[in-house]
């Protein structure tokens, strides 16, 4: 009896070709897009969107290809919920989400996973750049860097439960880009030459402030540019607008230039400083999750990656509560932000990680 397999298809080249090794490799598949929003109810045109038309159009033409049946699941309300609603949240109380994050943790292996599970489908799988494997000796699921480092999406991958893990799978984990169009292209996929999506799907241009604002129908007040010592420098255009270590749009006359090191959303002030007032050696997190260790047992020496664009960093970690840990840097990093996830390694392993409070 061959394995079961569910298919997460975005319309994308990445989850074509993954749902092309899945069948090859003799898995029963089925295909599934997820409906995340109505592109009109946040402003959005379809050429736009993950959700478009056009997007699960291509993903049912590959489906059909590959003699899989398709659908589409409505996970909008949820996506709303989850996703839309906390990213809104988090600008106006001034930290930056990722929500790409949020919409791995519970659309795509929260709600599209216990829906395989109730089609009878053991496993999800998806177009990530990523690899998971098992340890004998820890008996425990472990989530790896993709074996291509300028394609690995582990970072974003780290709120994976043992559960998801041992019925996910990640076939480009040990592929480049280039190796995927190729393929891609020798099945004649639509898609196979199809841009990579590089903005967050519901948010035009990387506009957050203007889709706050459209979204909520809100008007965020303008408020006080100050120095560390309190000083007003001029006035801001509203919170939802900065972020730790913006520059560029403040709109101000400078003598030298200055950087946000702080939102206040008591106050409604945005704090500006010096690009060394950036630079911090600890931090927070909480809503911690780890995947290759049961806990954090005393000091946990790894490197430690503060964004997603950020270089991994050495540093000590240490537990505060049972969702609460420290992250002490051996050299101060810059621009940490609220908000934002730290993610753990051990070389390609992730240990784990958290959003930084």
């Amino acid at each position: 009896m061959s394995k079961k397999a569910l298919i997460a298809m975005s319309g994308g080249v990445d989850s074509s070709v993954a749902a092309y090794l899945m069948k090859e490799q003799g898995y029963n598949c089925i295909g599934a897009t997820m409906k995340l929003f109505q592109n009109e109810d946040i402003g959005l045109s379809k050429e736009h969107s993950c959700c478009s038309i056009d997007d699960v159009e291509d993903a049912r033409r590959v489906a059909s290809a590959l003699d899989m049946p398709f659908y589409v699941l409505n996970f909008s309300e949820n996506f709303k919920e989850k996703v839309v609603d906390k990213f809104v949240s988090c600008y106006e109380n001034g930290l930056t989400p990722n929500p790409c994050i949020e919409c791995n943790r519970h659309l795509k292996f929260e709600h599209l996973y216990n829906k395989a599970r109730e089609l009878g489908y053991e496993y999800v799988v998806t177009g990530h750049y990523s690899r998971i494997s098992y340890n004998e000796t820890t008996k425990r699921y472990e989530l790896k860097k993709a074996a291509d480092p300028t394609k690995d999406q582990s970072y974003v991958l780290y709120s994976m439960t043992q559960e998801q893990l041992s019925h996910t799978l990640f076939p480009l984990g040990e592929m480049s880009k280039e190796q995927v169009r190729e393929l891609a292209s020798s099945q004649n996929f639509i898609n196979a030459n199809k841009h990579d999506s590089q903005d967050i799907c519901f948010v035009v241009n990387g506009k957050y402030a203007d889709f706050i604002e459209n979204y909520t129908g809100k008007n965020y007040p303008e408020g006080d540019f100050v120095d560390l010592e309190g000083n007003v420098l001029g006035r801001h255009k509203g919170i939802i607008r900065y972020t730790i270590g913006q520059r560029r749009g403040l709109g101000l006359s400078l003598k030298q230039s200055m950087y946000v090191v702080k939102v206040d959303p008591i106050s409604n002030t945005v704090v500006l400083g010096y690009n060394e007032d950036l630079f911090t050696t600890t931090l927070q997190a909480n809503n911690v999750n780890l995947i290759s260790i049961p806990e954090i047992a005393g000091e946990l020496r790894c490197k430690a990656r503060p964004r997603y664009n950020a270089k991994e960093a050495w540093a000590t970690v240490t537990k505060i509560d049972h969702d609460t840990i420290k992250v002490v840097f051996d050299e101060p990093q810059r621009a940490i932000t609220k908000g934002q996830a730290v993610v753990l390694y051990d070389e390609d392993l992730v240990i784990g990680g958290g959003t930084i409070i």
